[in-house]
């Protein structure tokens, strides 16, 4: 199989490796090159994809996204769960025209206890989404786990909606 890896280095890349041919990139590319490949999985990709991606690709494009959809939608959702007192969790779905609204695949709510920075409930996070793909993408593209609908408003945030001062090491309980 082919893979065709879009965003940051992780134990996903690692594990795609083994599963199959895979092309890993973080830059911007052209629709067309999707054809080329049987499976698209996201993770930490900050470009948009676009009609023309989705459209071109074989299968649906795979999202991993590190919030509880339909919550925190878009940018840095770890942060603003603890601003905003949303549920925590991470989520895999599938990519549509919208942002972080594609159906479901599987998603997990995690719980903290409170005592976490931000830096360390982002890495928490970094790890449950990875183990989550990794125990759950055989059945997902085999079609054992069917993707249903996100349900409710969530919320979306921007990049430019995200403070410029913001100490990572501070405690999340500060926050809330």
């Amino acid at each position: 199989m082919k893979f065709l890896y879009l965003g940051t280095p992780s134990y996903v890349q690692e594990y795609l490796q083994v599963k199959g041919d895979l092309t890993f990139t973080s830059s911007k590319l052209d629709p067309s090159l999707f054809k080329k490949f049987d499976w698209i999985i996201s993770y930490g990709y900050t470009n948009i994809l676009t009609k023309e991606h989705i459209d071109a690709a074989k299968n649906p494009i795979i999202n991993l996204h590190i919030s509880y959809l339909p919550f925190n939608r878009g940018f840095s959702p770890n942060y603003w769960s603890w601003v905003k007192q949303t549920p925590k969790g991470v989520t895999i779905h599938q990519i549509d025209e919208g942002l972080d609204t594609g159906p479901i695949y599987i998603q997990k709510e995690v719980d903290f206890s409170g005592n976490e920075t931000l830096s360390s409930s982002y890495l928490i996070l970094k790890l449950e989404i990875e183990k989550l793909f990794i125990q759950n993408f055989d059945k997902i593209i085999i079609g054992n786990i069917k993707p249903y609908k996100q349900v409710g408003g969530g919320s979306y945030q921007a990049k430019k909606d995200l403070p410029k001062n913001i100490d990572w090491n501070e405690y999340v309980s500060e926050l809330i």
